[in-house]
């Protein structure tokens, strides 16, 4: 069973701070928009917003899909934030049930516990929030990025840091061990030719 939620004011529920960010954006890009376009075109606008207010997400994202604690396929998700919350995009006049139902039951195939399914095709901005009550957590998950190691329970997982570089986010190839300060390894050498940095074609 799931439970929908559609206050605003989201604090008060379990990664209410982040669901309140991103219900926020959409209302930022709804009110500049407004209605009427394509979905693609909100789902770039929400990246945009994403962006601005450094939530960790993955757009499009193949996520497994569960029966009976086994995986039996993927679908993509349009958001998935924080690795922990859903959401997916809508573009249409109204949100029928048939959407709230067809949101509900991604929920509990992606296995994750919060859902957001947000529609900017109507006059006014609909949005609905869901908790999955049948969340399993020892089924593993897709991953944007690493947990972080220091408060496993934090919403903001680590980003690997650069090896030569802690202010950086990106890391260095293997090291050359004849010269271990260079960002260039060795290249191997060809097994008959050795002074061939070339293959057998």
């Amino acid at each position: 069973m799931l439970c929908i939620d559609k206050t605003f004011i989201m604090t008060d529920f379990k990664y209410g701070e982040i669901t309140e960010k991103i219900i926020g954006a959409a209302f930022r890009v709804h009110g500049i928009l407004g209605n009427g376009f394509q979905e693609v075109i909100y789902q770039r606008a929400m990246e945009l917003e994403f962006k601005s207010m450094s939530l960790v997400y993955a757009r499009e994202l193949e996520m497994p899909i569960f029966y009976m604690d086994q995986q039996i396929g993927t679908r993509r998700v349009d958001f998935l934030v924080n690795n922990k919350i859903s959401v997916e995009l809508k573009a249409i006049i109204k949100t029928e049930d048939v959407h709230i139902a067809q949101a509900i039951n991604y929920l509990e195939a992606y296995n994750l516990e919060i859902g957001l399914l947000i529609n900017f095709g109507a006059k006014r901005l609909e949005f609905n929030r869901f908790t999955n009550k049948k969340y399993n957590l020892q089924i593993i998950q897709h991953s944007i990025i690493p947990s972080n190691p220091k408060n496993p329970s934090s919403d903001y997982p680590t980003i690997p840091k650069h090896l030569k570089n802690p202010s950086s986010d990106y890391r260095t190839i293997p090291s050359n061990p004849k010269n271990p300060s260079s960002d260039f390894p060795i290249i191997p050498k060809h097994p008959i030719n050795p002074s061939s940095d070339s293959s057998d074609k």
